[in-house]
């Protein structure tokens, strides 16, 4: 199944906080990036995100799901629209993801 535009628009509306988000449409899902950095993406209609130390230090018990068959398990977000959440989410993956 593929990701609708409107659960894109309504991730990035909650996305606000953080400037430098964009996106590329890739086989009917979308990959979400942070300044320039693939962070996660929208699979199936859900928001699914690297797994990084610092995510498991923010949500404890985040589950944990496929972006499609063959592909690492991500970590589901599930409140979407707690756009603080949201914004916290999408820095501790990239800020893990560019440590030096």
């Amino acid at each position: 199944m593929a990701s609708s535009r409107d659960y894109l628009e309504y991730i990035l509306d909650n996305l606000t906080e953080l400037d430098n988000i964009t996106y590329k449409a890739m086989m009917g899902e979308f990959i979400i990036y942070y300044d320039g950095v693939v962070v996660g993406g929208i699979y199936d209609n859900r928001l699914l995100v690297k797994i990084t130390k610092s995510l498991d230090d923010l949500i404890p018990d985040f589950p944990k799901e496929l972006p499609y068959k063959g592909a690492k398990e991500m970590a589901l977000i599930e409140e979407t629209d707690n756009r603080y959440l949201l914004r916290d989410v999408i820095l501790a993956v990239y800020n893990d993801l560019t440590k030096k």
